[in-house]
């Protein structure tokens, strides 16, 4: 098994409704060790950066103006396999379509306000992270242990 890291935000929704505290204890049961953590309020702006691969989707414009709406919680995880396992923990996209027990499943609103994002490939986690975090080496950190 290979040591990964990936980003994963808890969403503006599930951050205000106090669900944190219950998702990070769904982090540390499924051993994914939170490297860094940052409290963001993002601008549209931001937001808009963020998720500028769905620029020109139907739902680029309320997924940007949701994501700016309201402070989220944004952090590195690291652990074995961890993108695809917090994909799984997360579950579908649309939490009525989620797996029992998914975080989407406990926390999400809707298909748009579903609690948690996590990167989908090492190539999206590597931008989202420097997206997030620039300038910090989280790398070493995973490298180190695989030595």
């Amino acid at each position: 098994m290979a040591l990964e890291l990936t980003l994963t935000i808890i969403k503006p929704d599930a951050f205000s409704a106090g669900h944190a505290g219950d998702i990070i204890k769904i982090f540390e049961a499924n051993q994914f060790k939170i490297v860094a953590a940052r409290l963001v309020n993002l601008t549209r702006s931001e937001a808009e950066g963020f998720y500028a691969i769905h620029r020109g989707k139907p739902f680029f414009e309320s997924l940007t103006a949701f994501m700016s709406s309201a402070p989220a919680l944004v952090m590195v995880l690291e652990g074995e396999n961890v993108i695809a396992r917090l994909r799984e923990t997360m579950g579908a996209t649309d939490p009525a379509r989620a797996a029992a027990g998914t975080i989407r499943k406990l926390y999400a609103q809707d298909i748009e306000r579903n609690a948690i994002h996590g990167s989908d490939a090492p190539e999206t986690a590597a931008f989202e992270i420097s997206y997030f975090f620039p300038g910090i080496e989280l790398l070493a950190s995973a490298r180190a242990k695989q030595l």
